[in-house]
């Protein structure tokens, strides 16, 4: 029984006033020893399904959105560059504010951080692409150049269904554009398959993959590795890269 002049809460609503004021510990385990975290790994994926239900059909956008990259990619007309860094930065704009900020920062205060540094991403996009023109996509086609593409590709067509070979609902899939991993990876893909490397477009996809990867193991998640595994590799070949600009 409820007092005088309360209210039942709305579903879902409950859970994050009640986790914004206590911490939970995650249900994963490794080595005996239980690891903590503001939320559980319930609340977690749960968080996933009412993100996706709230602005579907957006989903479907976004992967539209990220094929008329790839066209870009492999057409080159000379002005490609403006146009994939806004769409790139509207992406990230996604994830800062659907996601972070208005939605997993009732279950993880850090969160709203997570979401400054998305926008962040975006405005460096807007500057160093949209605005300034200085990200070009229009070389040939080389090893480095296909590897990044193929990385795009992974974050945009394979990455959402990670969550399914693991057991997930679909409402739980993570899509480019409105997720934060789909998204970073795929910006690591594209900073390397890039004319130029821009060392700068690299500092907030390579932090977000090294927390999605330390969250995602305290929750168990099977692709835990997945987004750092994509930071070492661009991070690898663009050193490389620096070392020997000639090599393809």
């Amino acid at each position: 029984m409820r007092g005088r002049g309360t209210s039942d809460p709305r579903p879902g609503e409950a859970t994050f006033t009640q986790t914004s004021c206590r911490c939970r510990r995650a249900a994963g385990m490794m080595g005996g020893k239980e690891r903590v975290m503001p939320f559980t790994t319930e609340q977690f994926f749960d968080l996933f399904t009412r993100y996706n239900t709230a602005i579907w059909p957006a989903q479907i956008a976004a992967l539209l959105a990220g094929l008329v990259i790839l066209v870009l990619i492999l057409r080159r007309p000379s002005w490609n560059g403006r146009v994939i860094a806004l769409i790139l930065a509207a992406a990230f704009l996604g994830p800062a504010w659907g996601y972070f900020l208005t939605r997993h920062a009732f279950i993880n205060w850090v969160a709203t951080y997570y979401g400054y540094a998305f926008l962040a991403q975006a405005v460096l996009l807007l500057l160093v692409g949209g605005l300034g023109g200085r990200w070009t996509f229009r070389t040939e086609m080389s090893r480095r150049r296909c590897i990044g593409l193929a990385l795009f590709l992974f974050a945009l067509l394979l990455q959402p269904l990670l969550g399914l070979f693991a057991g997930r609902p679909v409402s739980q899939a993570e899509v480019f554009g409105v997720m934060p991993d789909p998204t970073a990876v795929a910006a690591l893909g594209l900073v390397l398959a890039a004319d130029r490397m821009r060392w700068l477009l690299l500092l907030v996809p390579v932090l977000w993959c090294a927390v999605a990867g330390a969250t995602l193991w305290t929750m168990g998640a099977p692709a835990f590795f997945v987004p750092p595994a994509a930071a070492v590799l661009v991070i690898f070949l663009s050193v490389l890269r620096a070392i020997n600009p000639e090599g393809r």
